[in-house]
């Protein structure tokens, strides 16, 4: 049996490490005016989901410490993303304000947010670009690429939808940034990179419970970059119903965790050992085999400070919540900065916007 199960492991992984590679650039920031404990505005670039770049309304850029010598050699590109970062403030500014009168939102702290990049399939060239908005956490506004159209999925966007449907050279600007400009970047930035972009990590695995009662949780932290496969299997194969797998977070150090939560109630004893954790990093053909065993699993109600995992994850995420304002999924897909289709003067700006102008 122990024979069939490695064979099937080593099938499945082999066919998932030869898929290709998906690589992205992102730029992320949010404008939150009237914010007390984070700058108004905040924006992050992301090179396959590790920043490379910070801005704010208070210190400016600041490249990360691998990217300062890139900047020193780039210098226009360092310009230009000042120049983008400044009128990324101005343009989500300016907004902001336009949609708080339109929606009668005359109180309390509201947040505009914008993620646009693009995605390069290594192996088949294929390019996706994108550019969304979020406005209080929901979604706002979507770039359709091929129509080269707004998409507004509520009501309250239909009037920005079509003011900026009708302002044709932002339209072809986005598009030019999104399909083409950002692409050259992206390919430039991995060549500059790959020495650590490409450098991969094995993770640390524990099985983790929370108590008696808990599901047990299969814990990988470490790994890089952040492209891992998790589950679990019993007597070969591979579980679903009963298994809860989660979401790839990211660590304070640049590395990544994820977790998958097996709900052992129903499991008898002398099942347990045909129970295992599976985990595998994308372009390493090790993988990571961990037996269900009582005796190795980490518990809170035993070893208090084994809760240091949980805690760090739950201080990882409420950074990021901070850093950003509230979290933008738009369409399930992207996860950034306000597209170059926005003019430069802020006003002109505001005056894009205004349903009375």
């Amino acid at each position: 049996m122990e024979k069939k199960i490695t064979f099937v492991l080593i099938l499945l992984l082999c066919c998932y490490a030869a898929s290709s590679v998906k690589h992205s650039l992102k730029y992320f920031c949010t404008e939150t005016p009237g914010a007390q404990i984070i700058p108004e505005f905040v924006a992050v670039a992301f090179v396959d989901e590790v920043p490379i770049g910070y801005s704010d309304s208070v210190r400016g850029i600041e490249p990360k410490k691998e990217w300062i010598k890139f900047g020193k050699d780039h210098p226009q590109q360092l310009e230009w993303y000042r120049l983008r970062s400044l009128n990324s403030h101005q343009f989500l500014k300016a907004t902001i304000e336009t949609l708080r009168r339109r929606l009668n939102h005359t109180e309390g702290v509201h947040i505009l947010q914008n993620l646009d990049g693009c995605e390069w399939d290594d192996e088949t060239g294929e390019i996706n670009g994108f550019d969304q908005y979020g406005y209080d956490g929901e979604d706002f506004l979507a770039f359709d690429l091929k129509t080269l159209t707004w998409i507004a999925p509520k009501p309250q966007a239909v009037i920005t939808k079509m003011r900026w449907d009708s302002h044709k050279p932002g339209l072809e600007s986005t598009k030019n940034f999104i399909a083409h400009q950002c692409p050259e970047f992206l390919k430039e930035y991995l060549q500059y990179g790959r020495s650590f972009l490409q450098t991969t990590v094995l993770p640390s695995v524990s099985l983790l419970q929370k108590s008696l009662s808990s599901p047990v949780s299969c814990h990988a932290t470490g790994f890089y970059p952040d492209r891992g496969l998790m589950f679990w299997r019993k007597d070969g194969e591979e579980l679903h119903e009963g298994v809860d797998l989660g979401e790839i977070l990211p660590n304070n150090d640049g590395t990544f965790q994820m977790s998958a939560d097996l709900n052992v109630s129903s499991v008898t004893p002398e099942d347990w050992q045909s129970y295992y954790c599976v985990f595998q990093l994308f372009g390493v053909n090790e993988y990571i085999v961990t037996k269900l065993d009582k005796t190795v699993i980490r518990t809170n109600w035993e070893k208090p400070a084994d809760t240091v995992t949980f805690i760090s994850a739950a201080v990882v995420v409420l950074t990021l919540t901070i850093v950003t304002g509230v979290a933008f999924v738009a369409y399930k897909k992207k996860k950034g900065e306000c597209s170059t289709s926005c003019p430069d003067d802020g006003s002109e700006q505001s005056e894009k916007l205004n349903p009375e102008s």
